[in-house]
């Protein structure tokens, strides 16, 4: 595995990451990417799935987004996080602070500034990708970030296109990237109402971007 453990400062802090390249394959540069975490935090599986992605030609950067919280211990134990109310109001919280609109946005910026300034990394777009929580934001950095980010990657994202004004979809037509949105079977945080609205949003970003180029 080739993981080389980092810290970036943010806005609010310093968020401990950690960038993986192609096992090795030399020194590179590659295209970069940002991996997000789901909610159940870093853990074995990420760290597996981030070398994996890096393994296919990119420096990948997975960032703990609970960094505001400081120091803490995942639970991985599903059953406690959904089950357990206090840890599910803990669990709460922070996610809150990863995924609020201007928290999201100024991460990211760090998140980008880091991989742009690293010798790993080429430069140009890069690609975001994320699960759940982490399918959100990587749809909120396509939208923040349309010079920069290639393509975004959602896989069994939650909660995309709701009634909130500051719900994700409602950034499409910002989106240049090329963008992929997974939903997951019986999820209630992303409902067929709601991957319908998203959709339609989709669908008229693109009728715009075909009218310009008539």
């Amino acid at each position: 595995m080739s993981r080389t453990q980092v810290s970036i400062t943010t806005r609010d802090g310093v968020c401990p990451a950690s960038l993986f390249t192609p096992d090795g394959r030399g020194s590179g540069p590659w295209p970069g990417a940002v991996m997000l975490m789901d909610a159940v935090a870093i853990r074995p599986v990420m760290v597996e799935n981030a070398q994996r992605l890096a393994d296919s030609g990119y420096a990948v950067l997975l960032p703990d987004l609970f960094y505001r919280d400081g120091s803490y211990e995942p639970v991985t134990d599903v059953s406690r996080l959904f089950g357990d109310e206090e840890v599910r109001k803990a669990l709460f919280a922070k996610m809150g602070k990863a995924t609020s609109p201007d928290g999201a946005r100024s991460d990211m910026q760090a998140f980008l500034d880091f991989l742009a300034a690293r010798p790993e990394v080429e430069g140009g777009k890069v690609g975001v990708t994320g699960y759940c929580m982490g399918g959100g934001l990587a749809l909120r950095a396509a939208a923040d970030f349309p010079d920069r980010v290639a393509a975004a990657g959602a896989f069994h994202p939650g909660n995309v296109a709701t009634d909130a004004p500051d719900s994700p979809h409602l950034g499409a037509p910002r989106i240049r990237a090329k963008v992929f949105v997974g939903g997951a079977d019986e999820d209630q945080s992303f409902l067929p109402e709601q991957a319908e609205r998203h959709w339609r949003e989709l669908v008229s970003l693109f009728d715009s971007a075909l009218k310009e180029a008539a």
